[in-house]
């Protein structure tokens, strides 16, 4: 059977609610992204939850987005850097919430809703984070889906966390800097999915404003791969990702 006629692992639950970016989170009321308390406020209103994981410098898989910390703790340094159990004790924002664990993330959240797992890469084939999270979510009864901008993380999900949903985020211009030690042959491949047949998604997570295209329509026509779409924040983009896609991850307002 060819790569684009597999039958994906792609449960209707992957894309049966609308997800809430890093959580249902709101600065203002103390409920800041990737926090428990924003992923409380998720399950309250009845959506999925998108998180993201970094490493901590004791192979923990912590819920955080970025790789450094100081646009949301004011804290120096790298996620990376830190053990876990500093990173524990950090307030986020400013509010009474801390930065999780995974495991803490999961024990929180306990099968009450889908959940999106992020898993940050910086493209230089380190499986480290793909594997602690893997082991992590072995684990969790709940409904939970993979995913990864790295095509070799998700490529290894299929052996790392063999029957859970693997899907691919990606976006059709590479402006970013975390793409700058990429090739240009590297970059293209990711904005046209030139991938595929190593990475093999069962799904994928594409940047709203780059809807429609060719990728994404032949995944879903042919491939049968549902499409969710990042980060619809607008009528317009909500629009868009109704037209040309399965699910909107969302953030700023609610989609009811």
């Amino acid at each position: 059977m060819s790569p684009a006629m597999d039958a994906p692992n792609a449960p209707g639950w992957l894309t049966a609610r609308p997800i809430a970016h890093r959580g249902l989170h709101d600065r203002a009321a103390g409920l800041p992204e990737n926090t428990i308390g924003a992923a409380e406020a998720a399950i309250a209103r009845g959506y999925a939850i998108e998180c993201d994981v970094q490493l901590s410098a004791d192979g923990e898989a912590m819920v955080f987005h970025d790789e450094a910390l100081g646009r949301l703790t004011g804290e120096s340094g790298r996620v990376r850097e830190r053990k876990a159990d500093d990173l524990r004790r950090l307030a986020v924002a400013g509010s009474p919430e801390r930065v999780p664990t995974l495991p803490e993330f999961l024990s929180a959240i306990a099968g009450r809703t889908p959940l999106v797992v992020e898993v940050k890469s910086r493209h230089d084939g380190d499986l480290a984070l793909a594997r602690r999270t893997a082991a992590v979510v072995a684990a969790y009864a709940g409904p939970v889906a993979l995913k990864s901008f790295d095509p070799a993380v998700v490529a290894a999900l299929a052996d790392l966390a063999p029957g859970l949903p693997r899907g691919i985020v990606a976006e059709s211009r590479q402006d970013d800097p975390a793409y700058a030690g990429l090739t240009s042959e590297a970059r293209h491949a990711l904005a046209h999915l030139l991938h595929f047949a190593e990475s093999r998604p069962d799904f994928l997570s594409w940047r709203v404003d780059d809807l429609p295209n060719a990728a994404t329509h032949l995944a879903r026509l042919l491939g049968r791969r549902p499409v969710m779409t990042w980060t619809v924040r607008t009528p317009d983009q909500a629009e868009r990702a109704r037209r040309h896609a399965d699910q909107m991850v969302f953030e700023g307002f609610r989609p009811d």
